[in-house]
């Protein structure tokens, strides 16, 4: 074994806001840059594959669980505030709700939008996160990545990122985000952006389940079109499979009523896919990400 705690056959139900997933063949929760080398070094000697998990929020885990290696980054957290420029420094294991909000706190409009995403900064680079009209490619500039086949970390400009909607080129490559560079406008009123922050906080809180383990919007919205529309229009909203709901609250979300298994959740992805695409001729791309069930199910 390394000189660190890699944990075997770890339950991935306990790492993921869904609360399912098998279990991980390995688990390590790197807190520094040094411990993340490590743990790959340790992978690739021994031929394992690697997955990345941030803090779980988008993520549906197979009931199978994970082969070789997997790197939960909730715990590789910092990050460094410019109060006369705005520029953020943050790792990839950050947390973007107390991001947004420190930003406020500090008078640095930009975030607000994200207090509502239970993710980490590394997650919601690699997905372009959004929520009430922005998105991580607004105030993005860079982002330094650690290829997972043991390389030195290099830089990548937001230009090279080629950002979409809920989409950028980090999740076609084979690299864990470090850290990430935000631009954000300095000087702003902090009581007016830390209210703000609070009102979109609330608002979400109101009109989506955040009472249940879920992992966020499920589909990706077909720009004009709302997923969760299209989902309520074909009778879904409340259908169950098991413990796995399509909330009664936003349709575009999936929650765990209780002991939810994953395969409950993804035959509930597929139902909905086949309804809509029947009623509309729409083909909706699913947001989250799904790990181990290529290979099993």
């Amino acid at each position: 074994m390394p000189g660190f705690n890699i944990k075997k056959l770890i339950r991935l139900s306990k790492y993921t806001t869904l609360r399912v997933g098998g279990p991980a063949e390995w688990l390590g929760e790197p807190e520094n840059i040094n411990e993340l080398k490590g743990m790959l070094s340790w992978a690739i000697s021994k031929n394992l594959n690697v997955q990345i998990i941030g803090a779980g929020s988008n993520l549906l885990i197979s009931d199978f669980g994970l082969e070789g290696l997997s790197l939960c980054m909730r715990k590789f957290q910092g990050s460094r505030f410019d109060q006369t420029t705005g520029i953020i420094e943050a790792f990839g294991g950050e947390p973007i709700p107390s991001l947004a909000r420190r930003a406020a706190k500090k008078g640095l409009k930009g975030l607000e939008w994200a207090v509502g995403i239970p993710g980490t900064v590394g997650g919601a680079a690699v997905m372009n996160a959004g929520a009430q009209g922005g998105c991580i490619a607004d105030r993005l500039e860079s982002v330094k990545v650690l290829p997972i086949n043991g390389e030195d970390p290099f830089e990548i400009k937001k230009k090279d990122l080629a950002f979409a909607y809920r989409h950028s080129q980090l999740q076609e490559e084979q690299l864990i985000v470090i850290s990430a560079r935000f631009k954000l406008e300095p000087g702003h009123d902090k009581q007016e952006l830390s209210h703000i922050t609070s009102q979109n906080l609330n608002h979400r809180t109101h009109t989506q389940p955040y009472h249940l383990p879920s992992c966020g919007s499920v589909f990706r919205n077909p720009e004009p079109l709302k997923a969760g529309r299209l989902i309520e229009s074909v009778g879904l909203k409340g259908f169950r499979i098991g413990d796995a709901e399509i909330s009664k609250i936003h349709a575009n979300f999936i929650v765990n009523q209780g002991n939810a298994y994953a395969k409950e959740i993804n035959d509930l992805i597929l139902l909905v896919q086949q309804k809509v695409e029947k009623a509309h001729g729409l083909i909706l791309h699913p947001e989250i990400m799904q790990l181990g069930f290529e290979e099993k199910d």
